[in-house]
C-alpha cells in the first residue's frame, strides 16, 4: 500500500516552488510534464514504506527550465510556468486540495508584494543542488546550480513591515507564547 508524503508549495508570477518532505527517501523518483503532471515515488522509513504521489498541476509548465533537488530531508522543486501568471489555486478541478498538500508561508509571496525581483535572489536555498527535469533521466547526472549566483541569505530577505510595533518570540500557530513573553519596541 502507498503513502502519501506532505507536500508544500508556494509560488511567484514565473514560478511554483514544490517541496516534497520525505526525510531519508530511497530510491526516488520526480518527473514532470508539460501539462502540469507532477509525479513522484520513493520510499523511506525503517521499514521501507512506498511513497506516491500525483498531482495534476492549475496550469501547463516549462520541463525544459523546471529544476529538482533531492536532498536529505526533502525533495525541492522548481517548476518554471508556461505562462507567467499568478494560478488562483496549486491543482485543477473545484475539490478542495488532498488533506497532505501545504501552503509553505516561508516561500509564500503575495500576488501584490512580487515585482518580478522576488524570484529565487532574495530566498536561502541552501546550497542545494538542482537539476532540470529534462536532464534526471531516472535520477542519473545531477547537474550544478545553473544561473543562480547572487542567491544571499536570510539576512537579505525583506521583511515587509514584519515586527512594526510588537515583536513576538517563541509564538506557536495558536497564539500562544511558549516560555518568552511578547514585548514591545522601544
Amino acid at each position: 500500500m502507498s503513502r502519501h508524503p506532505e507536500v508544500k508549495w508556494a509560488q511567484r508570477l514565473d514560478k511554483v516552488f514544490i517541496t516534497v518532505q520525505l526525510p531519508d527517501s530511497k530510491d526516488s523518483k520526480v518527473n514532470l510534464e508539460p501539462d502540469g503532471v507532477f509525479t513522484f515515488s520513493g520510499s523511506a522509513g525503517s521499514e521501507n514504506h512506498h511513497y506516491e504521489l500525483k498531482l495534476e498541476l492549475f496550469d501547463k509548465v516549462n520541463v525544459e527550465e523546471s529544476k529538482v533537488n533531492i536532498g536529505v530531508r526533502s525533495i525541492f522543486c522548481i517548476l518554471e510556468k508556461a505562462e507567467k501568471g499568478w494560478w488562483k489555486k496549486l491543482l485543477r478541478g473545484d475539490g478542495k486540495p488532498p488533506h497532505y498538500v501545504k501552503v509553505d508561508w516561508d516561500k509564500w509571496v503575495d500576488e501584490d508584494e512580487d515585482n518580478g525581483t522576488a524570484g529565487l535572489g532574495d530566498m536561502d536555498l541552501g546550497g542545494m543542488d538542482f537539476s532540470k527535469f529534462g536532464d534526471m533521466g531516472g535520477m542519473g547526472g545531477l547537474g550544478g546550480m545553473g544561473g543562480l549566483g547572487g542567491m544571499g541569505g536570510l539576512g537579505d530577505m525583506d521583511m515587509g513591515g514584519m515586527g512594526d510595533d510588537n515583536e513576538f518570540d517563541g509564538s506557536d500557530d495558536d497564539g500562544k507564547t511558549r516560555g518568552l513573553k511578547a514585548r514591545k519596541k522601544r
